[in-house]
């Protein structure tokens, strides 16, 4: 009895250090329309990089497309897509503006302004619901200096107050403060006041503790004001609590891939090699899991909200509670319908209604989901 009680324990420990331990979890029947924007017949997307919807319903896509002339290191690719909650286009939101380099990532917030980060102008351009420019963040290069892109060093250079190298998301607490994910480079967050005025920079470059960071990708905010951070190159989330600027707790999404899994381009990854002890910082980016892009869902009737998370291989979207409990996934990298090519960013407007904004596929689908139609099946089950 006693050496059962002790392999018992043993096989507890091993479970809870070894990677996709985490019972397993269910895929959740859905729907996905690929054609519900509807483009005029001179119009593409290009890298759809972001999507949003406001309190309308409106949907806006920021879309790597050469919508303007000039380079900052390249060919513009930056523009914003409007349309109405039927699909319908409706205008082009900022037209040639002086922030558009490379597009990132863009948010509506609780006012229904739309906040658009452009990673290669380092800006950050907050737009009313006329589509004027009313806030600005951070500064590009000025081209008459013969601007090049951020390089990596090592060590990190130190990041500057008011300034980003690279940003990538912005999510709000209940107060109104901005948070800004600032990015490839910085590997922090920088906290403002609803009135822009600077607070600090939160989490360093590293990986392990809490508050380290590996390329935060993407961020957002739950009613309460909790921020998430996508750290994504640590294959984790973590949260941190407005009230003190500490980073309090992590989530990981440990749900094994299946055996015939395989990524949009390219070999299939070594999963055990990118999460080893030794694999460079970052490794963990394409491990399943990773968070590429969340959102956290407007309370329900319950009052209950939900985290929605995605990764590039196996290309998946995860469906969570706050707390960290995976309750489903969804979809698989492909080019069809209800698969993916790197998930970039979600808009998630209600628990079961999405909305996903793909790289590689050049497009943004619409998800219904339905749980309630969910069997006993279980990870790589049908």
């Amino acid at each position: 009895m006693k050496r059962i009680t002790i392999a018992l324990v043993v096989l507890a420990v091993f479970y809870r250090a070894t990677p996709f331990a985490q019972q397993p979890v269910p895929e959740i029947p859905f729907d996905a329309n690929i054609n519900f924007l509807k483009l005029s017949n001179d119009m593409n997307f290009g890298e759809a990089s972001g999507v949003a919807v406001n309190s309308k319903g409106d949907i806006a896509v920021f879309t790597r497309s050469n919508s303007a002339g000039g380079p900052a290191y390249g060919a513009t690719a930056s523009q914003i897509l409007l349309f109405d909650k039927t699909g319908k286009f409706l205008r082009e939101v900022g037209k040639g503006l002086y922030a558009w380099s490379y597009a990132h990532a863009i948010r509506f917030d609780k006012d229904d302004n739309l906040w658009a980060v452009d990673k290669g102008s380092d800006m950050i351009v907050r737009i009313n619901p006329e589509g004027h420019v009313t806030m600005v963040f951070g500064r590009k290069k000025e081209a008459s200096d013969e601007a090049a892109p951020w390089t990596r060093v090592t060590p990190p250079r130190p990041p500057t107050p008011g300034q980003f190298r690279q940003p990538t998301d912005v999510a709000w607490d209940a107060d109104g403060n901005i948070y800004i994910s600032d990015g490839y480079i910085n590997s922090r967050v920088a906290k403002f006041t609803k009135d822009g005025d600077w607070v600090a920079s939160l989490g360093e470059p590293g990986g392990g503790k809490l508050g380290n960071l590996n390329t935060p990708h993407t961020i957002a905010n739950d009613a309460k004001g909790n921020i998430y951070v996508g750290d994504r190159g640590n294959r984790r989330i973590q949260v941190i609590d407005p009230k003190t600027n500490q980073f309090v707790r992590e989530i990981r999404i440990d749900v094994p891939a299946p055996a015939d899994a395989m990524p949009w381009m390219g070999a299939k990854p070594d999963v055990a090699r990118l999460l080893a002890a030794d694999a460079p910082p970052g490794s963990a980016t394409m491990a399943p899991g990773a968070p590429w892009a969340i959102c956290v869902t407007p309370p329900n009737a319950q009052g209950q909200q939900f985290l929605y998370s995605s990764d590039a291989f196996p290309g998946r979207v995860y469906k969570l509670t706050l707390d960290g409990k995976v309750l489903g996934w969804i979809g698989k990298s492909g080019h069809q319908a209800k698969q993916f090519g790197w998930i970039h960013e979600i808009a998630c407007p209600s628990e079961n209604e999405i909305y996903v904004a793909e790289l590689l596929n050049w497009r943004v689908q619409k998800i219904t989901l339905h749980p309630q139609q969910m069997k006993t099946s279980t990870v790589g089950q049908k």
